[in-house]
């Protein structure tokens, strides 16, 4: 059976895999371009853009940050949220202290049913 999922994570779910397909696609762009000309800064923004890649990173920070939110509201509702309250709000608060500690709080937060 397939887990009910909330729409944050739906939402980051589909902008995770438009970000990983746009990944693909803008590597491929740039081998094929390695092999005509050298990759300049300029050529790597124009790729960035033209591929989609740029916008599907801004949509995926937006969806990971809906994400890391819903989670820690729907977390208050738990007994053992409040019996750690202090703790667990701190490690909210530092979500953005490493992109360990982000990716890590964003895997937990897909794992909320």
């Amino acid at each position: 059976m397939k887990p009910i999922l909330s729409k944050a994570q739906l939402d980051y779910t589909k902008a995770k895999n438009l970000f990983e397909n746009r990944a693909k696609i803008l590597e491929k762009e740039i081998a094929a371009k390695r092999a005509l000309q050298e990759i300049t800064q300029e050529l790597m923004e124009e790729l960035v853009l033209f591929t989609g890649f740029h916008d599907a990173y801004n949509d995926l920070v937006i969806a990971e940050n809906a994400l890391i939110e819903w989670s820690h509201s729907t977390i208050k509702h738990e007994k053992s949220y409040r019996e750690n309250r202090s703790a667990i709000d701190a490690m909210y608060e530092n979500v953005n202290a490493s992109p360990e500690k982000r990716q890590e709080l964003i895997l937990l937060s897909m794992k909320i049913r």
